[in-house]
Order: structure tokens, then sequence, then C-alpha cells
């Protein structure tokens, strides 16, 4: 297995906050996040992921979490969320529920695919060429719930990809590239920790543990991987960094104070990150 892998999970506005927090607490501390082999994203993960890619320092896009800048209006009516929940609790198989949701989200009626895709354009901040280090980026079909992996081979391009890996079901409309309809990559997980089984070491954070559903959450996919033999560190938010965070994710007033105890809770923690990360650069 080749060494290091970063997998960066979804979780709104004010998750990919406290993920960036996470990140520059760590690199202060001497932990390079900003050198894995490879990163993964999904959804948030996707767009910050991208960033920490194409070269952008954790502490500069933490800077920026404070400034509040990189503001995202993601509105959520109650109607949508009762849709989701409908769609994505109507059955216990896996399978069966992510295909409901793909349905939903192809029948739903929201604002043109233009708008998401300038939106994530905007989010990265001119990064529109898949960076010479390693980034995947998960979704997920809508027809069929099958997960993709895009990566530079895959010959769909980066903004698509990573708009594809942030279309909420249901709030976002599904984004169309290479002949299919795609949704968030968090529509079966919320941390595709399995897109780093070829690694020795992997740093996942999660923002949101469990996706809505019957998936398997973060704290089972990290138990999988450590039967196989990867070392693994496994971060999501602790009770200071959920109080920040509040119950509403898409809340752009709360990334600064997300983003603070995102990087508080990685200073604490940054010893026993140190004792399983190897820095591959």
């Amino acid at each position: 297995m080749r060494d290091t892998a970063l997998v960066l999970g979804g979780g709104g506005p004010v998750g990919g906050a406290w993920m960036i927090g996470v990140l520059a607490g760590l690199s202060e501390a001497g932990v390079g996040v900003d050198r894995s082999h490879v990163v993964v994203g999904t959804s948030a993960g996707a767009i910050f992921g991208t960033r920490l890619a194409a070269g952008e320092p954790p502490q500069e896009l933490y800077e920026r979490q404070l400034a509040g800048a990189d503001e995202v209006e993601l509105r959520v009516t109650a109607a949508q969320t009762l849709r989701f929940l409908w769609a994505a609790l109507g059955s216990r198989d896996p399978q069966r529920s992510v295909r409901r949701l793909g349905r939903a989200a192809l029948r739903a009626r929201t604002g043109p695919e233009s708008q998401l895709l300038d939106m994530v354009g905007t989010l990265l901040r001119g990064t529109r060429d898949w960076p010479d280090r390693a980034l995947r980026i998960a979704a997920v079909d809508a027809e069929t719930g099958a997960l993709e992996t895009f990566d530079a081979d895959s010959k769909v391009p980066l903004v698509e990809a990573v708009a594809a890996s942030c279309a909420v079901p249901l709030v976002s409309p599904p984004v169309t590239a290479a002949g299919r309809h795609w949704i968030d990559g968090g529509s079966r997980t919320t941390v595709n920790l399995h897109l780093a089984a070829d690694h020795h070491h992997v740093l996942a954070l999660a923002p949101i543990p469990r996706a809505v559903g019957p998936h398997p959450d973060a704290h089972q996919q990290a138990a999988q991987l450590a039967a196989q033999g990867t070392e693994i560190t496994l971060l999501t938010p602790d009770r200071a960094s959920r109080r920040a965070m509040g119950r509403d994710l898409t809340a752009d007033a709360r990334r600064p104070a997300a983003a603070r105890a995102g990087h508080a809770q990685a200073t604490a923690l940054a010893h026993t990150v140190h004792a399983v990360w190897r820095d591959g650069g």
C-alpha cells in the first residue's frame, strides 16, 4: 500500500469550517496534512480537499473561515427536509434507500444546474484544472445509486466533479457529467473511507459521522480498515465543537465559531494524530 491519505467528509458550510479548523490546528502542531499522498473528498470535503490539493495552505483556509469568506447561501426548507427523510428512510436496504433518494432528487424542482456549478467554481477560487497531487472526489449515480470516484484520469472536468459531490438531493439539482446524473457523494456515507483503503496511514475528518438512512457510519468504516491493517485516525466533532456547530450546518454565521472549535480540538489531539500519521511528503 502507498503511504498517507487524507479523507475529508461532508458536513455543509459549518462542517466544512470545522474541518478547516482541524486541519489548521494539526498543521500548526507539525502534522503534515498538506503533504499526504492523496486527498479523498466528499461534498464539503471535496471543495476544501481540492483547494488543499491545489496548494492552498491550511492556515490560509482557516483565516478565510474566521473572516467569513467563502460564504455559501444554502437554504433548506422544512418541506425539502421532510422529502429527504422520507426518501432516505423509506427502506432498510442501503442500496434501495440511496436509489429512492436519487429518484426523488431527479424529480425535485430545484434551481438550475448552472447555479450550483457557478457556486462551486467560486468556492474553488479559480482552480479549474485537476491538481498534480492525487485527488479523489466521490459522487453517487442518481439512477443506480452506485458510488463513483472522479480523479484526474476520469475525463470529468474538476468543477463538474466537485459540484456532483456537493449536489445535495432535493436541495440542489443533480449534476450532469459523463452522460449521467450525480448526487451528493455523502448520500451513501458521509465519509468514504474505503476510497483510501490502498494507503497504510489514513487521517479522516468526519463532521457528520453518519449519513441519513441504513448506511454504515464512519466508525464502522474505520474499524473495517483497521481490521485490514490500516493505521487510521478518525476525528469527529467533540462536545465543544458540536456546541459551536449547532444543529443547522447551513448556518453561515456559525462558521467562524466552528472553525475555532475545530482548531482547539486539533491542538489538543495533535499528539494522538502524530502517533499514527506519517508525513509521507
